[in-house]
């Protein structure tokens, strides 16, 4: 049964139609421009000192604005307002058309900001400046801008990359500092690791080291079988030549044919045993000793004492210590950010 929340495929539209959104897309862009432009003169046009000055600069404008714009500011602020709140309804429109989205009423809740941007408010108009950054994506999706290319983008990249990392090597230097007090402060901190970690997970972890060593073992008896034999045989005929019993052998009539007989046998014996002895490490025999082996290792390991904790606890704070010294090294110093960074951190919105 298909999930009913999954997103559904959008539906395409045609060349024309993307024409006029675009251009649609950028009348709204200029009207929002206009509009914060005009909310943010008339902010400051309240403000006595300036509002005196600009009157002292220019009093027939000044006139003209308070007589033609401030008087009548909210009526000219709801034609902007139905301006926007027509392409409110227009990208509402296309999203369910296209199927953009799972439920038809998801729109206004994903696009909140262009929706609280409608109310004529003076705490809501600001909203309409997330409308330019929505109608920025927009047309970066639609290819008729590139913002990498930007400086001013180029600009806010550098400065926020840098801003994150101060900030969050400032929060990972504090966290590391606490980790380390809490380390200082805590009893008997190997045995909770030995406890409630390892203790836990004891025979995975024997049945694993035990399983690694058969597997090495054998490996490097495969591939250096020949270098072993030719070892072996080295040990054995040195071992043979420093026998003073078989050094008088030789000295007999047919003594060498003998000694060297004696030699290729016992070589041969070494080898087979040798290979037996690896062959053996395969059997089920082997691996419950090997296992009980590396069993009483880790018992071994895991038995503590107040040496023990006190060696535990300062490898764990020296181990958090060069990590803050790591996250401390301010790497936008050493590698600034460049084109190709800021191209690459860049929301891809095609």
């Amino acid at each position: 049964m298909p999930n009913r929340d999954s997103p559904r495929p959008r539906r395409r539209i045609s060349r024309m139609s993307e024409r006029l959104l675009a251009v649609w897309d950028v009348s709204v862009v200029v009207l929002v421009i206009v509009n914060l432009a005009l909310l943010l003169f008339d902010s400051l046009y309240l403000v006595p000192p300036l509002n005196g000055a600009f009157e002292a600069v220019a009093p027939g404008l000044h006139a003209a604005y308070d007589a033609n714009i401030r008087d009548h500011f909210f009526t000219i602020d709801l034609y902007f307002v139905a301006v926007f709140a027509l392409d409110v309804l227009l990208g509402w429109i296309i999203a369910v058309a296209q199927k953009r989205y799972a439920r038809w009423f998801f729109y206004p809740f994903v696009h909140w900001y262009d929706v609280l941007g409608c109310i004529p408010l003076a705490g809501f108009r600001w909203l309409r400046l997330l409308r330019v950054v929505s109608l920025l994506i927009r047309l970066q999706r639609l290819g008729l801008i590139d913002v990498n290319r930007w400086a001013i983008y180029r600009f806010y990249r550098t400065y926020y990359g840098v801003a994150m990392e101060e900030l969050s090597d400032r929060v990972a230097l504090k966290l590391l500092t606490d980790i380390q007090s809490e380390v200082r402060q805590s009893e008997h901190l190997s045995r909770r690791i030995s406890e409630e970690v390892i203790q836990p997970r004891k025979d995975a972890l024997v049945k694993e080291v035990a399983a690694r060593l058969e597997r090495t073992v054998d490996k490097s008896y495969a591939e250096n079988h020949q270098q072993i034999h030719r070892y072996v045989a080295g040990l054995v005929g040195r071992t043979l030549e420093e026998n003073a019993e078989l050094r008088r052998l030789r000295r007999l009539p047919m003594g060498d044919a003998i000694s060297d007989g004696l030699e290729r046998s016992l070589s041969d014996i070494a080898s087979r045993m040798v290979h037996e002895a690896v062959e053996g490490l395969r059997s089920p025999e082997f691996h419950r000793l090997l296992s009980d082996m590396v069993g009483s290792g880790v018992d071994a390991w895991l038995k503590v004492d107040a040496t023990t904790d006190r060696v535990t606890q300062e490898v764990i704070i020296d181990l958090l210590e060069l990590l803050k010294e790591q996250v401390a090294v301010q790497r936008w110093k050493q590698s600034p950010y460049t084109e190709d960074d800021d191209a690459q951190g860049a929301i891809d919105t095609r």
